[in-house]
C-alpha cells in the first residue's frame, strides 16, 4: 500500500515493506471490544500508564522506555489472538532476542523471519498508527520528582484497586449509538458496522466540531457570547483543525 494513501480509503497500512496492520472495521471490534482496546492499549501504552505492573515487578517507570514496555508486553499479549490488528501474520512466537547486527533488542518470529522482525523504529511506526487509526494521544505525563512520582503511584495504585471488579464498559457501542441518532451523520446501524474504525473515528470528530461551531455562532448571534474572549478560535470554524 502506497502511505501517502488516505487512510479513509484503506483498510491496511504499511509499516515497512513487507510488515502490515490492518484497520479494522467497527463491526469487528464490537464482536469483542473489551480484548481490542486491551490489545491496542498494550501496544501503544507509555511507561507511566504501567507504573503499578512495573512497580510490582522492581521496576522504575521512569526509567523506562516505551520500547522497553513493549518488549515487555508482547510476548504476552502474542498468546492471543491478534489477528483482527496484524491480520494472517503469525504472531504467536515472537521472541525477544538481540539483532547479531546491531547488537540492539528486538522481537524477532522465526516463522516469519527478518523480515518481520520488530525494532524500536518499526514499534514507533507501530504504535503511532495505531493511536492515528484510533483517535488517541499518547500520554506525556511525567512526575516532577521522586515525592510526586511515589505519590502518582501511589494514586494509581488505589484507583486499579478501587476498579478492579468493575465491569468492563463499552466505549465504542456509546459512540456508535450517540452518532447514529444524531442529524449530522448519515449512516445507520446496518452501515456503520461497515465503516473502519479510523473513518468512524474522523466522522465522530466532524460531527463534534459541528456541533460547537453551530452553539458557537448561536450564542454570537444571540449577544451571549463574547468573541474578543474566547482564546481557541477552532469553535469558528466548522471543519476541524487538526
Amino acid at each position: 500500500m502506497n502511505n501517502q494513501t488516505s487512510l479513509l480509503f484503506a483498510d491496511t497500512v504499511s509499516i515497512t515493506e513487507t510488515f502490515q496492520i490492518r484497520i479494522p472495521t467497527v463491526g469487528e471490534i464490537l464482536k469483542d471490544e473489551q480484548s481490542y482496546y486491551h490489545m491496542v492499549s498494550a501496544l501503544t501504552s507509555t511507561p507511566y500508564q504501567y507504573m503499578v505492573l512495573l512497580a510490582d515487578h522492581g521496576l522504575d517507570y521512569t526509567e523506562m522506555t516505551d520500547y522497553d514496555l513493549f518488549t515487555m508486553l508482547f510476548p504476552s499479549l502474542c498468546r492471543s489472538d491478534l489477528s483482527i490488528i496484524f491480520g494472517s501474520l503469525n504472531t504467536s512466537d515472537y521472541r525477544v532476542c538481540f539483532d547479531s547486527s546491531n547488537g540492539t533488542k528486538i522481537l524477532y518470529s522465526p516463522s516469519n523471519g527478518a523480515d518481520y522482525k520488530i525494532d524500536e523504529f518499526v514499534y514507533m511506526r507501530l504504535s503511532d498508527l495505531l493511536r492515528k487509526i484510533n483517535n488517541m494521544e499518547r500520554n506525556n505525563a511525567k512526575p516532577g520528582n521522586e515525592e510526586a512520582k511515589r505519590y502518582l503511584l501511589e494514586k494509581e495504585r488505589k484507583r486499579l484497586k478501587r476498579n478492579a471488579n468493575k465491569p468492563y464498559e463499552p466505549h465504542l457501542e456509546k459512540l456508535v449509538t450517540a452518532l447514529v441518532n444524531r442529524p449530522e451523520f448519515k449512516y445507520n446501524y446496518e452501515e456503520v458496522m461497515k465503516l473502519s474504525i479510523y473513518t468512524f473515528q474522523k466522522s465522530l470528530e466532524q460531527v463534534q466540531t459541528s456541533i460547537t461551531f453551530d452553539n458557537t455562532m448561536i450564542g454570537v448571534y444571540a449577544g451571549t457570547i463574547d468573541t474578543s474572549k474566547i482564546k481557541d478560535r477552532s469553535c469558528f470554524s466548522w471543519i476541524p483543525q487538526k
